[in-house]
């Protein structure tokens, strides 16, 4: 993707910390296909039996607002895991010094 394409598209990062189970990857990707929401980049680690990962999410095609992924919230309540999702232009400013 070029620089003047990158421009237009609209992304999130979502990130998951808690005990490490079977499917967190899976089923956190699921709710963002349900709202055609593209996973870009997906990095996680387990240490020990602690799982944390970050997604960059393609949020420009998505079927509804951006405000459903909050879905993630109540996902992340029902397995036991923190799962934050934040618009890209937030986290950016953000984490400017």
């Amino acid at each position: 993707i070029n620089q003047l394409e990158d421009h237009f598209i609209m992304r999130a990062v979502i990130t998951v910390i808690g005990k490490d189970n079977v499917g967190i990857l899976h089923k956190v990707s699921g709710v963002c296909a349900k709202y055609e929401a593209n996973v870009l980049e997906v990095t996680q680690s387990v240490l020990q039996d602690m799982f944390a990962m970050i997604m960059m999410v393609d949020i420009t095609g998505m079927t509804t607002d951006f405000t459903q992924l909050s879905e993630l919230n109540g996902l992340g309540e029902t397995l036991g895991l923190s799962i934050h999702t934040m618009h890209e232009d937030i986290f950016n400013a953000m984490h400017r010094i």
